[in-house]
């Protein structure tokens, strides 16, 4: 899609955030996004395919900001002296600012984990999945050779560990009040705890 030819972009995404976070994929009406975005059905299939086109084009979009404003936000911190668990904290704490900041943004990335059936919404998380596991790899890599985790494990056991935790996130945290921002934060740092006092180098609880 060319955004730029397109006049009704920044409307026609509202619209659709406003459907999918309001709806499941599924039960999400196409014609109802159009009609709130303004524009015409000519218009619509001339930049996007199907909805599955535009639901993909609205998470990019949502991904790429959030990337974006993490990473303006950690490039302002001091990360020199920050262990990986201390790093992870902060982009957690980075990640809800973002999220109070954007909460259209974040009612749909919220109703996007909640699906859990949806084969358009597997197919996307296992894409985005991807994604984080080669930015993990990188943070964990760094972390193992700055010894920010203990050498009672072996560099296999830490990167699997800290996929499959990282992975199924949401499939630990999935009731109702853990969408909340405020239990999302609580309990992002809880989970950080836990790496820390169970893999960190330090870790051994006295």
């Amino acid at each position: 899609m060319n955004k730029n030819s397109f006049k009704r972009n920044t409307e026609l995404i509202g619209a659709a955030l406003d459907e999918f976070s309001s709806y499941s994929y599924e039960n999400a009406s196409l014609n109802k996004i159009i009609k709130n975005a303004g524009i015409s059905k000519g218009l619509f299939y001339y930049h996007f395919e199907d909805k599955k086109a535009l639901y993909t084009s609205i998470l990019k979009t949502v991904a790429e900001n959030q990337v974006e404003f993490i990473n303006k936000n950690m490039k302002e911190q001091d990360l020199k002296n920050k262990d990986i668990f201390e790093n992870l904290k902060l982009q957690f704490q980075i990640s809800g600012k973002f999220a109070a900041a954007n909460p259209k943004y974040y009612k749909f990335i919220t109703m996007f984990f909640k699906e859990n059936q949806n084969e358009i919404n597997n197919d996307l998380k296992s894409s985005v999945e991807s994604s984080n596991n080669l930015l993990l790899d990188h943070l964990v890599d760094n972390a193992i050779k700055k010894g920010d985790f203990s050498k009672r494990f072996s560099k296999d056991f830490i990167m699997k560990i800290m996929h499959y935790l990282f992975t199924n996130y949401f499939e630990i945290f999935n009731k109702e009040e853990d969408y909340e921002l405020e239990n999302i934060l609580k309990n992002a740092e809880n989970f950080i705890d836990f790496l820390k006092y169970g893999l960190g180098n330090n870790g051994d609880i006295t």
